[in-house]
């Protein structure tokens, strides 16, 4: 004769607990939306105020950007760089997609030379298309 405890031994579960993994999934939305825009900041710098607004529809692989600090050290994406790396890169990208266009974020407290020393390496490049980024004015 069976015993109670023996049938209950061999009985199977048919649903799954997805609880855990609603808690896995959660968790894992929670880093990702805390540690996206810590990924996409570069430098802190305090760019000059403007009243131009840009609205022309441009394709983000087109665009590059050049960060310079209050130093002169020059950044771009997300790596520091020296100003011939930058030049040698950006003559590289010119060649394959001729509508590129840089975006230089520089400063307002820095020495121009170093903006100075980057136009004219794009110059050379043959880049003409620079944007010199600004913080818009609030009202």
């Amino acid at each position: 004769m069976r015993r109670f405890s023996q049938r209950n031994s061999l009985v199977t579960l048919s649903d799954i607990n997805i609880t855990p993994l609603l808690d896995l999934a959660f968790v894992l939305l929670i880093i990702f939306v805390i540690t996206t825009p810590l990924l996409e900041q570069g430098l802190s710098l305090k760019l000059p105020t403007g009243d131009v607004v840009d609205d022309r529809k441009i394709d983000p692989k087109d665009i590059k950007t050049i960060e310079v600090s209050i130093h002169g050290k020059y950044m771009m994406g997300g790596r520091w760089m020296e100003l011939d790396q930058i030049s040698a890169l950006l003559m590289q990208e010119h060649k394959r997609n001729p509508k590129i266009l840089v975006y230089l974020r520089a400063d307002e407290n820095g020495p121009y030379k170093h903006v100075a020393a980057i136009l004219n390496r794009l110059e050379l490049a043959g880049i003409d298309q620079v944007s010199l980024r600004t913080t818009p004015k609030t009202r």
